[in-house]
């Protein structure tokens, strides 16, 4: 699937990052203080969670989440089975709302799933919540735990990372790395989640198949060590197409780039995690 970045000249593969983030949506070490204690109890079968256990799927941080952002549950007894969602279960190009017996309801909302295991789910907050206090809870056939609170902000911004880099791709499609560094002018295409509402609105779950761009984008910056980025650089800042939750920012990048510098994406007050370097050379 191509998709065009309007004022960017060539159309953007996305192919070969999908197939990265796939496996990053699976493939979690979770953060030493997400993983919940249980309490011990004869009959403690009920799925078992925390609001410190809840946390933003690209950068597993415990941090307020967004609508529309990918994020991930840590605990027990979530599934009896492990299960990602794939051809069988996605109906309609939208991801499913229940996986193996799973669900997760935000405010009442069905979320949207990716995978779910016995002490991991992968889900999406709902597209047409809004920032406050909202309050989640996950049912296993027939059986739910404990409802917990949670913040959301009107975005939440995260970088994916592969290999200690963030995940970023040439015009090619090919991905950004250590060995196929990106250079000073280039033009990139940067994965991140949690970057909010779009216009035109999108369905909470559905695949991508056209451009939106975020509401917020004329508050939006790239920052390389600090430093930011010419708006002008800003290519597109929306929806990714052939996926759910995921947003595209096609930079150019300055003229002068220090090698390997931090990336961080900011959108109005809120700011992307440190410490993730953009390989460049």
């Amino acid at each position: 699937m191509l998709r065009g970045c309007g004022r960017c000249a060539k159309s953007i593969p996305f192919r070969g990052t999908v197939t990265i983030l796939a496996f990053t949506l699976t493939a979690f070490a979770p953060p030493s203080n997400a993983q919940p204690s249980q309490p011990r109890t004869a009959q403690n079968t009920a799925p078992y969670y925390t609001s410190q256990s809840i946390v933003h799927a690209a950068t597993q941080t415990v941090e307020a989440l967004a609508p529309n952002t990918i994020a991930t549950i840590y605990g027990a007894n979530l599934a009896y089975d492990t299960v990602a969602a794939g051809n069988t279960s996605v109906s309609g190009a939208t991801l499913p709302q229940t996986l193996a017996g799973v669900t997760v309801v935000v405010n009442g909302i069905l979320a949207n799933l990716f995978f779910v295991s016995p002490t991991q789910i992968n889900f999406l907050i709902p597209y047409d919540l809004t920032a406050g206090t909202v309050n989640i809870f996950v049912a296993r056939q027939g059986t739910s735990g404990p409802l917990v609170p949670i913040r959301l902000n009107s975005t939440a911004p995260g970088l994916f990372q592969f290999k200690g880099y963030v995940i970023a791709t040439h015009l090619n499609g090919s991905l950004i790395s250590d060995n196929a560094p990106a250079s000073a002018g280039e033009i990139i295409v940067i994965y991140v989640a949690g970057l909010g509402r779009t216009s035109p609105d999108t369905t909470s779950g559905k695949l991508v198949t056209s451009a939106a761009t975020i509401v917020a984008v004329s508050q939006t910056q790239a920052l390389l060590n600090g430093d930011p980025c010419p708006p002008s650089g800003l290519l597109y800042v929306g929806l990714a197409p052939g996926f759910a939750g995921l947003y595209q920012i096609n930079l150019r990048l300055p003229d002068t780039i220090p090698v390997n510098p931090e990336l961080r994406i900011q959108v109005g007050p809120e700011v992307s995690p440190p410490g993730i370097p953009l390989a460049v050379r």
